[in-house]
C-alpha cells in the first residue's frame, strides 16, 4: 500500500488499481502550497474521492476534482447529495456503520465527534454526520482516517471490528484532539503499526508542529511524511 500526505487532512491511499483521495483541501491549503506540487500532480490517476465531513477545509477541491477525473464521490448521504447539486455526476453515499465495496478495497463510514456544515451566504448548511473512514485494501493493510474528532470510547469498538494497522490522526487541538488526547486515543484503543498525524500547522489557531504529539507517543511508530511524497506502510 502506498500513501501520500498533501497537508492538513488530505491523503491519497493507493490500494493497487485504486487511488483514493481523502479530504482534498488543496488549492487553499498553505501546507500544500509550500510543497511545490501542483493540483494536477496530486490528482493524477485518482479513481475515487472520499470525504469525512462537510467543512470547507476538507471538501476543498472536491467538485473540481470529481468533474476533472470522473471519480465518484464517497461521502455521508447529505454531503454527497449536496455536492451532486454542485455538478458531481457520480456519488456513492453512505452513513456510519455502512460499507461501500469496490474491486480492491472496501470503505466503511464510522462515527466521529465533530460538527459538519458548509457556509452558504453566511449561514451554515447541515451536511450530514461527520465520519471517520476505514479503508480496507483487499490485498494489503487497513487504514483508519479519523476525520476531525475528539477522543471517544467507542474507538475501542472501531479497533475491535476493523483492526486498522495505519492511523491518520488529527492532533491540531481547538477543533479536534490535541497532542495529549490524540496520543491517548492511539495508545489506549489501537495497535497501530504506523501513525501519521494531521490537521496541524495549516492555520495559526492549530498546533504549529507535531512535536508535542511525538513526545506524548513516546516511542510509538509516528511517521511525518514529506508533503506530496509517497511512502509505503
Amino acid at each position: 500500500m502506498k500513501l501520500t500526505w498533501f497537508g492538513h487532512s488530505c491523503f491519497r491511499t493507493d490500494t493497487g488499481a485504486s487511488r483514493i483521495l481523502i479530504d482534498p483541501f488543496l488549492s487553499h491549503n498553505p501546507t500544500f502550497a509550500k510543497s511545490g506540487f501542483t493540483l494536477q500532480q496530486a490528482i493524477d490517476g485518482v479513481t475515487h474521492v472520499a470525504l469525512t465531513h462537510g467543512h470547507e477545509d476538507h471538501t476543498g477541491d472536491t467538485v473540481e476534482i470529481c468533474k476533472d477525473t470522473g471519480a465518484p464521490l464517497l461521502a455521508a448521504h447529505e454531503l454527497a447529495t449536496y455536492l451532486a447539486g454542485k455538478g458531481i455526476e457520480k456519488i456513492d453515499p453512505g452513513n456510519p456503520g455502512g460499507t461501500l465495496y469496490y474491486g480492491d478495497f472496501a470503505l466503511t463510514f464510522v462515527p466521529a465527534w465533530h460538527s459538519a456544515s458548509h457556509i452558504v451566504d453566511g449561514h451554515p448548511v447541515y451536511l450530514g454526520v461527520p465520519c471517520g473512514l476505514i479503508v480496507a485494501a483487499k490485498e494489503g493493510k487497513t487504514v483508519y482516517h479519523m476525520g476531525d474528532t475528539a477522543i471517544f470510547s467507542d474507538m475501542g469498538l472501531i479497533n475491535e471490528i476493523y483492526r486498522p494497522q495505519i492511523g491518520f490522526v488529527p492532533i491540531g487541538d481547538r477543533y479536534t484532539m490535541g497532542a495529549k488526547t490524540a496520543a491517548l486515543a492511539c495508545k489506549r484503543f489501537f495497535q497501530f503499526e504506523t501513525v501519521v498525524p494531521c490537521h496541524y500547522g495549516t492555520f495559526p489557531l492549530l498546533a504549529p508542529t507535531a512535536d508535542a504529539f511525538i513526545a506524548e507517543m513516546a516511542g510509538q511508530n509516528v511517521v511525518l511524511p514529506k508533503v506530496g511524497v509517497p511512502f509505503k506502510a
